[in-house]
This record gives structure tokens, C-alpha cells and sequence, in this order.
């Protein structure tokens, strides 16, 4: 589906076209469920089924009166955001044990985050994008963008309507200010 297509469909969306919401999650699908199964990787385990996450994600997105995206790189965009918040409160209503102990580093990939960690690390980083967002709402995005979105430096740049250069610049920034502030939790 192009571009043009899809930024159409979620034009009729937001004016309460059902019929468009059904078209548009069809064409959608494949790639909403990609975006669950990488949020899903770096998240705690058991939480959601890759299709569960997918579903609830969307039943969040379609709601006509906060679907504001414009085109279909706005909508990923949002999807990403969405699955991150289902599964950060998720995890945190089924964790009834409280976060301390010794400190230790956060790594900011997925492949480093030990399986029985994830869901603390996911609070942890969530809580230190929370901050970053305050401080620079741009380099929150590119994170959020890059790490929850799965989204390569083009497409964030086109998010975001900036340069790739700027997005490099932005994440290597948001990288150095997230490990030191994973570093101190």
C-alpha cells in the first residue's frame, strides 16, 4: 500500500469511516505484527502474544477521537509509542516485587538484556526516556523512534522531518545521556 493510500484511509478514519478502519488494518497487519514481535523481543517474558499485542495496540490507534496521525510513517510512529505503553503498564501491574539491589548497567540493545530482566530493564529505560523527553523532546523521539519503533534512520528522519545526519546526531546524544543515567539506577 503507498503512502498516499494509507494517509487516506487514516483521513477516514478520523472522520469514523469503520469500513476504513477494517481496510486499513488489513494493510497494515503484517507490519503492526513485525513492530509487536521487536517490542515484544525486548520486553518481559510471557507478558503479550506478538497477535494480542497487535489487537490491543489497534483497538488504542482506531479510537477516532485520538487517531491524529497524518500519513503512515506518523501512524508506525504511534504504533510503536502504543505497544511500549501496553507492555510498560502491563509489566508493571504484574510485578509486585520492587526494583533495587546492587546497580548495575542498562544496555541499550536488545541482544545484551538478559530474558529474566527485560521487564525491569524495559521500566528502567522507560523512566529514563520519560526524562530525556522532558529535557529534549526530539532526542526522546529519535529513542523511541529507534529502540521501540524498530525504525531505521530514514524513516525517523522522515518521522521527525529532519535530516538523517540530524537523527545520527540525536541518538548517539541520547545514547551517551541514557547510559549514564541507566548507570546510576
Amino acid at each position: 500500500m503507498n503512502q498516499a493510500e494509507t494517509t487516506q484511509l487514516l483521513r477516514r478514519i478520523r472522520r469514523g469511516d469503520s469500513e476504513a478502519q477494517d481496510a486499513l488494518f488489513e494493510r497494515v497487519y503484517a507490519q503492526l505484527h513485525g513492530l509487536a514481535h521487536r517490542q515484544l523481543r525486548r520486553g518481559p517474558r510471557g507478558a503479550l502474544q506478538t497477535t494480542e499485542l497487535v489487537h490491543e495496540a489497534y483497538l488504542k490507534l482506531c479510537d477516532a477521537d485520538r487517531l491524529s496521525t497524518t500519513d503512515r510513517a506518523h501512524f508506525f510512529a504511534l504504533s510503536a509509542r502504543v505497544m511500549r505503553q501496553i507492555l510498560v503498564d502491563r509489566f508493571r501491574r504484574q510485578s509486585a516485587r520492587k526494583r533495587g539491589g546492587p546497580s548495575r548497567t542498562l544496555p541499550l540493545h536488545e541482544g545484551q538484556i538478559p530474558v529474566d530482566d527485560r521487564g525491569e530493564t524495559l521500566l528502567a529505560i522507560d523512566e529514563a526516556l520519560t526524562d530525556l523527553s522532558r529535557l529534549n523532546t526530539r532526542t526522546g523521539r529519535v529513542v523511541e523512534l529507534k529502540f521501540f519503533g524498530g525504525m531505521t534512520e530514514p524513516e525517523i528522519a522522515e518521522v521527525l522531518g529532519v535530516s538523517v545526519r540530524t537523527v545520527n546526531t540525536e541518538w548517539r546524544k541520547a545514547r551517551a545521556w541514557l547510559a549514564r543515567e541507566l548507570s546510576a539506577a
